[in-house]
């Protein structure tokens, strides 16, 4: 009897546990909302099954639907408070929402907030995330309700004894953040010596710019390209020289080598990169070029306001 009844029950739990990859599958290629339709009905059948309730709990996130995400951490944080990779999502989900909503709302749920991501770094002495997650907290929270620049440094000192890089860019953005530019840079650069990877050449990049350094920024994605061999740079190099009027026929060159050898990988559409050759032509008084280049950008990307007011712009030259 009890062998029928298996064989009666196993194509239910087959079925069940098929929707739940097929759930992982929609995840990995990015169809979260298709991801959720699947998963909604099994974790409702399901509330035991942890890793259904934490995949829901993401595809929700990756839409955006905090409450929806928080519902199913807050599941998984009571089911097994001492993982701390739970904590830390629905610190996250948490603070996401936070961000959403007004200041006065707000103000309810820091508490929650940085107790989750306090839980995680005690939970698990390794965990890197959660230890950025309370950088950044600390830093951006107004002194009054909990922020502090020395429990923020406390946090980058224990990233830096787990990964040096993150340390040092951890260290970089309290100082750029705590408007200590010279600081920032020294540990940016020392990101890059030990990691050069393309997040820290951009980190010292991006505040560069901010302190308006153009040539510093081009040197550092120069150098960037040079170790990485990434068409993507290209981009980021003429984007600089054209939002600045800084080196435009590096500009235009680095534009041209982009478009040439441009794939879908690159990230950036081609009609962005027509945009900047259009914002370096304009620099250029050439107004014959840039209008061939901004058309060429708007019949790339017919809906991007910005080609338009700059088809305006070079109109009037």
């Amino acid at each position: 009897m009890r062998a029928l009844l298996f064989l009666f029950l196993f194509p239910l739990l087959n079925f069940g546990q098929t929707a739940f990859n097929d759930a992982e599958n929609l995840y990995t290629n990015k169809e979260y909302k298709k991801a959720s339709l699947l998963l909604a009905p099994f974790v409702a059948e399901n509330p035991n099954h942890l890793e259904a309730i934490e995949l829901f709990g993401d595809a929700n996130g990756q839409q955006k639907k905090w409450d929806s995400a928080i519902e199913q951490y807050q599941v998984l944080v009571d089911k097994r408070p001492d993982n701390a990779n739970y904590q830390f999502k629905y610190g996250g989900a948490l603070g996401m929402k936070a961000l959403t909503i007004n200041k006065i709302r707000a103000l309810g749920i820091i508490g929650d907030v940085k107790h989750a991501f306090l839980k995680a770094a005690q939970l698990d002495p390794a965990h890197i995330d959660a230890r950025w997650a309370l950088v950044e907290l600390y830093m951006q929270l107004p002194g009054i309700i909990g922020g502090s620049k020395s429990k923020s440094l406390e946090y980058a000192n224990q990233l830096e004894n787990l990964s040096q890089v993150d340390g040092y860019l951890a260290k970089g953005y309290i100082y750029e953040y705590d408007a200590e530019p010279e600081l920032a840079e020294k540990y940016y650069k020392l990101a890059i010596t030990v990691g050069g990877s393309v997040t820290c050449y951009d980190k010292l990049t991006k505040l560069y710019e901010k302190e308006g350094k153009t040539n510093q920024a081009i040197s550092v994605l120069e150098a960037a390209n040079m170790k990485h061999k990434r068409n993507a740079l290209h981009y980021q190099i003429g984007k600089v020289c054209a939002d600045y009027n800084v080196q435009l026929e590096k500009g235009v060159y680095c534009l041209n080598v982009y478009l040439e050898n441009y794939s879908a990988n690159d990230g950036v559409p081609k009609g962005w990169a027509y945009y900047r050759l259009a914002q370096i032509y304009k620099h250029k008084n050439n107004s014959q070029k840039a209008l061939f280049f901004i058309n060429k950008a708007i019949a790339e990307l017919p809906d991007i306001a910005v080609f338009k007011s700059e088809k305006e712009l070079i109109n009037t030259l």
